[in-house]
């Protein structure tokens, strides 16, 4: 980790084979001995062994050298400075001028950060991998009528779990047999069971809180919903945001700057007075400018707080989503399926003279027959059988149109109807909340159909607590003005738009945030103009909706509205711990250096200021990994830890310039912005390789032109 600012480290081993506790991480091991036998060769040295004490120093400064001096000297063969350079310049120069318990501290301090730093990490993506603790270690299965228990990495598409009560499913899947209520809320945060019957999905990690059911597998356990999110947040922690970019563009040409710095301070002291003196306080100008704690000021507070949101059923896309989620002041929210609990269902029917209400249900019924409009479900649930129009065609905006027996007919907004039948009818429904849709058959007006989805019941709590937190809000939709404003008067919203069509939405976005930071919330799909168009896209209930996951910035995955409110609380808290960082590590250098410029500080007493505040940053970033509920919230409960299924861990990579390769698979990155894959400024590298081995990448960038860093040949 001591280079991350300037060159990718060798392929890092699996998470689960690293240490788990701290007494067992190589850098504190090695730091430790070293701290021994320094303490051990100063009180020798105190009875006036003199040679077996500056021996003993010797051996400290080498054991503690040994968790970066390899890596350094692997960078420098590639033509790769870093902050490893300057501690190893430092430590080697320390010990030239005899100053061998100095330099022996260096490397202790300097290796008790690194193992710090890798604890941390290594701990806070753990954590996130404990979400795959929750497929259970074994899994009944039927096969050719014979059931029998197999692993989860056993299981292929087109088996039949068996789910008794209590039993977790091992992977993705439909009902095919029985009825239940599963468990998600260690999935998607929600503690309310949700009812399941024959046709409906089955995700990785459900529990099965009724009766036993039967499932046939979609997807192998390794490719579950479950395993995709883990591996979409470990990329998502590689992702830069803005504060990371400017913490990149500090430390790279910050590096060789200091060593310039640091050769000015030895060249000129020399010409004024004594050369030792001078390069002494050099080395330890090397020491006070190294940017050790800016370099994982913003990486590691990233990683934590993605992991954190995780485990609380929000996936948040990366560095620069925490820290735009930080800074948001207007959330505006689609109606349908967002406020609403996205089931509408017919409460009212105005039939003309001499219709009846089957009759006007049925034709409205032949035009949604093939339609995925959510108010075309509550229409076809009102009827038992459905003769389906011809000729259906949607008019966007306004409704659709379609032949029945050779009759036309058409349905949509009363607004597109040029008449004042019903309209009386149409504002009182609309009044109540309900949406309305006219029905016309042979061009005359048969019916006004009232349809209502009712207001998600935690809707309420969720704007006041954005209120609470100085967020404004506002809804969008495409519903008539008055159904609009009735829900919204429930939930406690003041600005309200409606009858807009999608790209409409898209362009108040501008308007409604006045300057301000704004995030959009909608279902993913319908509202993907307005998604892409905010500061921030919000996808709500997108467990297992592929297109949510992976378009939005950040993916709520369960259907509590109240998850929105604690997923910006979070992202603020983390955002002020990563200006906190950067602040705290600029000025540390900008205090350290002067004075060690000018002789006030000793190379010891820099050593201890310099690391302990390479350890508070490492502490406060940690803080990332914690969330403070808001009421209301309940978190999910966590896994075991043992992980029961075989998931290989996403790649790591520890050069800022450099994110992972795009997968052509993978939407969500081949979207990412250019300036998310290569930062403004980088160290001119020697290259080894053509460019075009990995598309995306800045030709200055090491890992973009040496395979080699990766272990590969």
């Amino acid at each position: 980790m001591s280079d991350a600012c300037c060159g990718p480290t060798p392929t890092p081993p699996p998470i689960d084979d690293r240490p788990r506790r701290l007494w067992q991480v190589h850098e504190l091991q090695l730091a430790a001995a070293a701290a021994i036998i320094l303490i051990a060769s100063w009180a020798l040295g105190r009875t006036g062994v003199d040679t077996v004490a500056t021996l003993g120093g010797l051996v400290a400064a080498s054991l503690a050298g040994i968790t970066f001096l390899p890596a350094t000297m692997r960078n420098l063969r590639h033509g790769r400075i870093g902050v490893g350079t300057l501690m190893t310049i430092a430590l080697v120069g320390a010990i030239a001028l005899r100053q061998i318990p100095e330099a022996a501290m260096l490397g202790i301090l300097f290796s008790i950060a690194e193992g710090l730093e890798e604890h941390a990490v290594t701990k806070t993506r753990r954590g996130l991998r404990a979400l795959l603790s929750l497929v259970p270690p074994t899994v009944s299965v039927i096969r050719s009528g014979i059931e029998s228990t197999l692993s989860p990495d056993d299981i292929v598409v087109g088996d039949t779990m068996v789910l008794r009560p209590g039993e977790r499913a091992a992977t993705d899947g439909t009902i095919t047999r029985g009825s239940t209520n599963l468990d998600l809320s260690a999935i998607t945060g929600e503690s309310v069971p949700i009812e399941a019957g024959v046709g409906d999905d089955v995700f990785a990690g459900a529990i099965n809180g009724g009766g036993a059911i039967d499932v046939t597998v979609t997807t192998k356990a390794s490719e579950s919903s479950l395993a995709r999110i883990v591996h979409i947040v470990e990329q998502a922690q590689d992702r830069k945001g803005s504060g990371q970019r400017l913490a990149d563009r500090i430390a790279r040409p910050l590096v060789p700057s200091i060593m310039v710095l640091a050769v000015l301070v030895a060249g000129v002291g020399a010409m004024l007075g004594d050369p030792m003196l001078w390069l002494e306080r050099a080395l330890v100008v090397l020491v006070a400018a190294s940017p050790c704690a800016l370099a994982i000021s913003v990486p590691l507070s990233v990683v934590a707080a993605i992991g954190a949101a995780s485990r609380n059923g929000a996936l948040i896309k990366g560095g620069a989503a925490v820290e735009e989620l930080g800074l948001i002041r207007v959330v505006a929210l689609d109606k349908t399926g967002t406020l609403t609990a996205g089931k509408p269902e017919v409460v009212d029917v105005v039939t003309a003279d001499g219709i009846n209400r089957a009759d006007a249900l049925a034709t409205a019924a032949a035009l949604e027959a093939r339609s995925e409009h959510p108010l075309a479900s509550a229409i076809l649930a009102s009827v038992s059988t459905v003769a389906a129009a011809d000729d259906v065609t949607a008019i966007p905006g306004h409704g659709v149109t379609g032949t029945l027996d050779g009759t036309p007919i058409r349905l949509g907004k009363p607004s597109w109807f040029d008449t004042d039948m019903f309209r009386e009818d149409v504002h009182r429904l609309q009044s109540a909340g309900a949406t309305v849709v006219l029905v016309e058959r042979a061009g005359f007006l048969i019916a006004a159909i009232a349809v209502r989805d009712e207001l998600r019941p935690e809707a309420a709590d969720a704007v006041r607590q954005l209120t609470a937190l100085g967020i404004d809000t506002a809804m969008l939709t495409g519903d008539n003005a008055l159904t609009a404003q009735a829900l919204a008067a429930e939930a406690g919203i003041t600005t309200v738009h409606a009858d807009l069509l999608p790209e409409e939405k898209a362009s108040l976005l501008a308007d409604i945030a006045a300057g301000r930071k704004i995030a959009m919330v909608g279902d993913g799909i319908n509202d993907a103009p307005a998604l892409a168009t905010a500061d921030i896209g919000i996808a709500m209930g997108a467990m297992g909706t592929d297109v949510a996951i992976e378009t939005a910035d950040v993916a709520l995955m369960g259907e509590d509205l109240r998850h929105l409110p604690q997923v910006l609380a979070h992202a603020r808290r983390a955002r002020g711990i990563i200006v906190q960082n950067i602040a705290l590590s600029i000025a540390i250098i900008g205090i350290l250096v002067p004075l060690a410029a000018t002789g006030i500080l000793s190379l010891t007493t820099v050593v201890l200021v310099h690391e302990l505040a390479e350890v508070l940053v490492i502490a406060n970033a940690i803080r990332a990994a914690r969330t403070r509920p808001l009421d209301g919230f309940v978190p999910p409960p966590s896994g075991s830890g043992t992980v029961n299924l075989t998931v290989a861990p996403a790649p790591e990579f520890q050069d800022a310039c450099c994110a992972p390769a795009p997968n052509p698979g993978n939407t969500a990155v081949d979207k990412m912005p250019s300036d998310l894959l290569v930062p403004a400024i980088t160290v001119p590298l020697a290259s080894t390789g053509s460019d075009q081995e990995n598309p995306g990448c800045s030709s200055q960038c090491f890992c973009c032109t040496d395979k080699s860093a990766y272990g590969e040949s």
